[in-house]
């Protein structure tokens, strides 16, 4: 038996790229930044905070989520598996990535809420559904 489970909590650092390829997939990406506080341990040394940065891959209906509804600075849930690739660059050197293939995007952040152009009484969106799996899900 084997597991492949990804599961992070931080901040989208860039605006989410989204392509659609072959039939219409949309096909996203963006980077999620983690952090780990820094601390002081008992005799006084101190440990600095430590950000470590995810390279996150959303497809279908998780990726059109995140053309539509993500942005740089969002605090979101992600759930997925690990998934490394390869290939040559341009001097002939192989080259590795390791991504995170995202299943489940989920909003943490507040909703953002749309200011009026011209009609002052306008509401604000609703909370935005989260995507999972191809469906769309209640965030909590």
């Amino acid at each position: 038996m084997s597991l492949n489970k990804v599961m992070l909590i931080g901040n989208v650092g860039n605006e989410p790229e989204v392509r659609y390829v072959e039939q219409g997939v949309a096909v996203g990406s963006f980077r999620l930044a983690t952090t780990e506080r820094g601390y002081t341990l008992q005799n006084g040394t101190q440990v600095p905070e430590r950000t470590e940065w995810h390279n996150i891959v959303t497809w279908k209906k998780p990726a059109e989520f995140v053309e539509k509804y993500v942005h740089k600075g969002d605090k979101l849930y992600i759930e997925g598996q690990l998934r490394t690739r390869s290939w040559d660059d341009r001097n002939g050197v192989k080259r590795y990535v390791t991504e995170v293939w995202a299943e489940r995007v989920e909003e943490l952040s507040a909703p953002r809420t749309a200011q009026p152009v011209q009609a002052p009484a306008a509401q604000a969106p609703a909370a935005q559904p989260a995507a999972q799996n191809g469906e769309n899900d209640a965030p909590f």
